[in-house]
């Protein structure tokens, strides 16, 4: 696929990426928590305390499933650019269009679409604002 911004609707993609299952929340913790896999807690402070060192450059996410609804959630971490061209978060889920990647890595996404199901699904459960 070239980028997730083809199944994108206004702010949002209303349907799972394809080939993916409905998300696991548990597995989008460990995602968000990961420290090698998703990167988030880079930028962003996450509701997960027994993480220490946690980002505070982005929104924090408490609260990201009252804020956002799940399509909204699924384009923001699939192609957050096609949002914000000027944003710094990465677009986890495009292969077109990048600038300066590694050729290991050229032709890949960041994330599975799996992995953005799963990273919504525990996003969408934050309810609770910092």
């Amino acid at each position: 696929m070239a980028a997730a911004s083809s199944f994108a609707q206004a702010d949002g993609i209303a349907s799972p990426l394809p080939g993916a299952t409905p998300g696991d929340p548990q597995r989008g913790r460990a995602i968000v928590a990961d420290r090698h896999v998703g990167l988030c807690r880079l930028c962003h402070t996450a509701p997960i305390p027994e993480e220490r060192f946690q980002g505070d450059l982005a929104p924090n996410l408490a609260g990201a499933g009252a804020r956002w609804t799940v399509p909204q959630l699924r384009l923001r971490i699939a192609d957050s650019a096609r949002l914000n061209p000027a944003t710094i978060m990465p677009s986890y889920y495009r292969t077109a269009g990048l600038q300066r990647v590694a050729p290991a890595h050229a032709g890949k996404t960041i994330l599975s679409a799996q992995q953005i199901e799963d990273v919504v699904a525990y996003l969408a459960t934050l309810k609770d604002a910092p």
